[in-house]
Parts: C-alpha cells; structure tokens; sequence
C-alpha cells in the first residue's frame, strides 16, 4: 500500500488528491486521509535528504501541504455542520437510534455553550470523531463563531501533527517506508488516546 501512495507524490494531482480526501472522510472516515498526508510529506524529506540530487519539482512542498490539509479539514468540517444544522427529521432519527452520537452531542453542545471547545481538537484525531463533533455543532444549532474557529485549531493540529510524522520521521530514520510506516503508526495511537479521552466522561467537563 505504501508503494502504490508513494508512487502518487510524484504527480502533482498529489494536492487536489489530499485535499479531496480530507474533506470527505468527515463523512466516510474509512477515506486515509491521514496515510496520505504522511506519505507526502515523507516523500518531500525523503527528496530533501537525497544530497545535492537535484529535487524534483512534483515532489510536495511542505508548507503548501500543511495549507491545503488544514484548509479542507475546515471546509470538511463545516459542509458536516451545515448538513447537521439542516438535517431535519431524519438526522434527528439517525442520532436518536445512537447512544453514542446522542452523548457526544450533549457533551459538545454544554462544552461550546460555555466557551471551550478542546473537545472539538481531540475529537479531530479520534476515528470518526470528526463526524460526530461536526454534524452535532450544526445539529444543536451552535453559532459559527462558537465552532468556527475551533475547528480552524484542529485542523492545524491535525495537519501539523500528520506532516510532521511523515517529514521528520523520515528524516530522523533516513528511510522513507520505514518513516512512513512508523508515522502511520504514531498517527493511529493518537487516534486512540484521543478516542478515548472523547469517550469519558471527564471528557466535556475538561473541555470548557
């Protein structure tokens, strides 16, 4: 798999490809936004290491990916909120049949209600979190201003954290599979702390 997403940093579609694929995980998760961000950003340490080898010019400029990962993660998040905001009877359906989405909303509307929103930031690294969080800003009719520029924090978090991996681990390790894989790694463990945290109860209160 890592060959196969490697082999696409040399296109310069690489930009549009992560781009897409960040705002649509809000609502397909299973979409791997996160590998292909580490991917590419790997593949740009790995062409900065390579010594006085001219660099190519489709391999990714770390900065422009860190832009455009964090500014889809916005754009994600609130085509999520809108839907959420208009959903109607249906996705009050959806969420009643849920337990779990039924707390989370509960929880993020107290925590937005009363000024905090690190809720908003942690979610954004847990699996599907992002979903939650989103449709149910909209769906308890949180203003913008509320979540807006929370949003704007997690996706730089995410974003910065996701380059990061990929670029520094494969500086630090000085292979790029080995720096990738590594940063894949990372980046699912920070899901599951991150889920876990979403998950208890402690979890809104800490947030405001």
């Amino acid at each position: 798999m890592f060959e196969t997403l490697g082999s696409l940093t040399a296109s310069p579609w690489i930009y549009a490809l992560v781009a897409v694929s960040i705002v649509l995980d809000v609502f397909l998760p299973v979409l791997p936004s996160g590998v292909l961000v580490i991917t590419a950003a790997a593949a740009a340490a790995a062409a900065g290491a390579a010594g006085p080898v001219p660099v190519p010019e489709q391999v990714p400029d770390i900065l422009l990916l860190l832009v455009i990962a964090t500014t889809a993660s916005v754009l994600g998040d609130m085509a999520a909120y809108r839907l959420g905001r208009r959903g109607g009877a249906r996705l009050d359906r959806a969420i009643a049949r849920s337990r779990r989405l039924t707390r989370a909303h509960e929880r993020l509307g107290t925590a937005l209600a009363r000024g905090g929103g690190a809720l908003v930031v942690i979610a954004r690294f847990a699996p599907a979190g992002r979903s939650v969080v989103s449709l149910g800003a909209g769906k308890t009719q949180r203003k913008v201003v509320e979540f807006l520029p929370w949003s704007v924090l997690a996706g730089m978090a995410w974003a910065g954290y996701s380059v990061a991996l990929g670029y520094f681990g494969t500086q630090w390790l000085g292979t790029q599979w080995l720096g990738t894989a590594l940063s894949v790694v990372a980046l699912f463990a920070a899901g599951a702390l991150a889920a876990f945290l979403v998950r208890r109860p402690e979890a809104a209160a800490a947030a405001v």
